[in-house]
């Protein structure tokens, strides 16, 4: 058996560990400093990261043995890829382990914000009956506007259908029937930014995708909108969320994620029409089960020369 080394920096399940410590030497060093990390990096031959550990290019630099970069989930901003294309190292991801859990929250999100559910559950624990000051909106056919219809996207939409909503998808990778298919109305971003009573998002944060929601996107919007992301931090522009909140475009924002993580108490956290969870959209038991299995399957398919499902670069 070949002597590959493999290094956990962000912890894996057990399952996914098992699987890997068949076929080779496995290291968890879950929570290893950056600066520890280039110490060590160049003894492995495949590391396997979450969303905390940022591979950069000095990571590549420093690991002349590193031929796989494993993503236990679906984002890989934190993986320089151009840098590992340069080092010729496969990157491979986790993609479809994850969506029912953030599609779930996501709607679970929705439903927080527009009942202000938070809200209810702290002001009984604090012996308070504000019941008349608790007067929410109904999801029932209302009009959701999704952007990106990818594979979570599509899951929101169909969970979202079973409160008779409405499903604009704006999604320019897909062809309009593709999105049909998949339940959507097919319409341009302008188009959905101006007939949805609720946007989510769901796309990757890249150049294309950065503070896509600005100022200018909300002004585009109806009065009394929601806005949700279960996404990546980053492609809601946060002070121009904040000020819509404030105005009072913006009814109330559901999020999940942050261009800074964590964010701290901000002015955006703390807002009373804004319920915050710590990106936990792929917390769930069954989720993080299915991710460890996949990554290390398809880490160890990586080094064996196998067939890839999941390589992004």
């Amino acid at each position: 058996m070949p002597e590959w080394k493999i290094l956990l920096t962000d912890g894996l399940e057990q399952n996914g560990q098992d699987i890997l410590r068949a076929a080779a030497q496995v290291d968890n060093r879950a929570g290893i400093s950056a600066d520890d990390l280039l110490k060590v990096v160049g003894e492995y031959d495949a590391l396997i990261v979450r969303g905390r550990t940022k591979v950069t290019a000095a990571v590549f630099d420093a690991a002349p043995r590193l031929k796989v970069v494993g993503r236990a989930g679906v984002g890989v901003d934190n993986i320089d890829l151009n840098a590992a294309k340069a080092h010729n190292v496969i990157v491979v991801n986790s993609p479809t382990a994850t969506t029912i859990a953030v599609a779930e929250l996501t709607l679970g999100l929705m439903l927080a914000v527009v009942r202000e559910i938070p809200r209810a559950d702290t002001t009984m624990k604090a012996g308070q009956w504000i019941k008349k000051e608790l007067e929410g909106r109904e999801l029932w056919r209302k009009t959701l506007g999704v952007i990106g219809f990818g594979r979570i996207g599509t899951e929101v939409a169909r969970r979202a259908k079973a409160f008779d909503m409405e499903i604009l998808a704006y999604d320019p990778l897909l062809p309009a029937e593709a999105i049909r298919l998949r339940g959507g109305e097919p319409v341009s971003l302008d188009e959905l930014l101006r007939r949805a009573d609720m946007i989510t998002l769901h796309v990757p944060l890249d150049e294309n995708t950065r503070n896509l929601l600005n100022a200018e996107a909300f002004a585009k919007m109806k009065d009394g909108v929601y806005i949700i992301c279960a996404a990546r931090g980053g492609v809601i522009d946060e002070e121009a969320l904040l000020q819509a909140l404030n105005s009072g475009k913006v009814a109330g924002a559901g999020l999940d994620v942050f261009a800074t993580e964590p964010p701290g108490a901000t002015a955006l956290v703390t807002h009373p029409k804004v319920v915050c969870t710590p990106h936990i959209g792929a917390q769930t038991v069954e989720a993080q089960t299915r991710a460890a299995e996949d990554i290390a399957t398809e880490v160890l398919a990586a080094l064996e020369g196998k067939p890839l499902r999941w390589r992004v670069a």
